[in-house]
């Protein structure tokens, strides 16, 4: 049982979310675990930055399950996704953060480009390639 207010208003916004909305979630979460992870880098906190990129390969993980095959901008989007994971790899194991911050620039642009892709009424073929 979640006693956490806050906790309880994340749980009811997953549950209650359009896919666009999850997908959007989730591009936010890998967004600000990478920039936590390349603050831990700059700081020299080594287990903070091994936390911080995990968890963002986690959401790189998610974002690759979530792909609807049915539709061929998903294997190009497959392609973006592992290549981000092998750049938070290598961010992490050499504790680099350029890495990452390469990898935090593709995140921005795909999340406003879904963004901009459900404003301009595109919201039905969008959902459906993550979906």
């Amino acid at each position: 049982m979640i006693a956490n207010p806050y906790q309880k208003y994340q749980q009811l916004s997953v549950q209650t979310a359009s896919p666009a909305q999850l997908l959007v979630m989730l591009y936010d979460g890998a967004i600000r675990f990478v920039k936590q992870g390349i603050e831990a880098i700059e700081n020299n906190n080594i287990e903070k930055a091994n936390t911080f990129l995990i968890k963002a390969q986690n959401v790189v993980h998610e974002l690759i399950a979530s792909l609807n095959y049915n539709y061929p901008i998903a294997t190009e989007l497959v392609r973006i996704y592992e290549y981000m994971l092998y750049q938070l790899i290598t961010a992490n194991t050499k504790k680099e953060k350029e890495p990452a911050i390469e990898v935090l620039t593709y995140l921005v642009d795909l999340k406003e480009s879904w963004l901009q892709a459900s404003k301009s009424n595109q919201s039905t073929s969008k959902e459906a390639i993550h979906g």
